[in-house]
């Protein structure tokens, strides 16, 4: 099992709750809280529109970078 710290960070650096992330993924909130806590492994598809919502790539969600964007 591994916790998403960065989803959790991201999350509640924009003062968001768990029902507001997982209305954005069109998921109920018991679903959403299970990722942060590595119950269920997120799905690709939502990552990308997780790194989208919160302007960040999915390298720094993954924990691959400290650096919230590509500089490319």
């Amino acid at each position: 099992m591994y916790i998403y710290q960065r989803l959790i960070d991201l999350r509640e650096d924009k003062d968001l709750s768990q029902k507001d992330v997982a209305d954005v993924l069109g998921i109920k909130q018991p679903q959403y809280a299970r990722y942060e806590t590595g119950q269920f492994e997120i799905k690709f598809h939502q990552i990308i529109e997780l790194a989208k919502f919160y302007d960040v790539s999915i390298d720094y969600i993954a924990g691959l970078t400290n650096y919230k964007k590509k500089f490319w």
